[in-house]
């Protein structure tokens, strides 16, 4: 059965503790993502940050004044940190630190109940408590109509997706944050957005580089027009 390392995006999009709030929404709206990781130095998860974090924020839905007798019966740590969350300006302050994450070695329906469990949109995947992927709801069904999931990943499908991965994350007019891939049987399936019809043609040809490679499926779509 296929894991999360078989359909995982590999070059994932984080932020530190110190990016601001401000800059954390424009990277949700550029990328068309709804959360995003806070790593270390090191790629130790240290929270995650989501679009409803940011909408929740006091200076956008307005902060909710309640009757002054229901505060007596409230945790004092608990309206602190409400508080510190709404008002927070920088990914530490805002964040959940309390992360759902899953290995490498999690099939798709173990994710796929994480996912509805704890009513997320994406899980970030760990290995020796470092960040190595990330999984959204979107890998999974680009898995389930590119291969059969019932059935075990082989090692040369693992390693063709290793290889290309490698081989794409090296090149400069790539962003595999935005993309990702889907082997089976020696057939690479190509998922995610392109810019240009040029960057579409490069994907193709490297993925038909790969030793191993039966046959390459072109799922690749262009990223809209930006209305101005």
């Amino acid at each position: 059965m296929l894991t999360a390392a078989d359909v995982m995006t590999t070059d994932v999009i984080t932020v530190s503790p110190e990016t601001t709030v401000r800059e954390i929404a424009i990277l949700l709206h550029s990328k068309r993502i709804s959360g995003v990781p806070d790593v270390d130095a090191a790629g130790h998860i240290l929270g995650f940050v989501t679009e409803g974090d940011l909408v929740l924020r006091e200076a956008i839905a307005g902060e909710h004044r309640r009757s002054w007798w229901l505060t007596l019966f409230d945790d004092p740590n608990v309206l602190a940190r409400n508080y510190a969350r709404t008002h927070g300006r920088i990914a530490r302050d805002i964040m959940t630190k309390s992360v759902i994450s899953v290995g490498p070695a999690a099939t798709l329906p173990e994710i796929a109940k994480t996912l509805e469990r704890h009513r997320i949109k994406r899980v970030p995947v760990v290995k020796d408590n470092t960040l190595i992927g990330i999984i959204a709801r979107s890998n999974l069904l680009q898995a389930l109509a590119a291969a059969d999931v019932s059935r075990p990943s082989t090692h040369d499908d693992r390693a063709i997706r290793d290889q290309l991965l490698a081989e794409l994350q090296k090149q400069p007019w790539v962003h595999m944050a935005l993309k990702n891939v889907v082997v089976q049987d020696g057939v690479v399936s190509l998922w995610g957005m392109v810019s240009t019809d040029d960057e579409r043609r490069a994907l193709r040809i490297a993925a038909e580089n790969m030793p191993g490679v039966k046959g390459v499926e072109d799922h690749l779509t262009s990223i809209p027009t930006r209305l101005v």
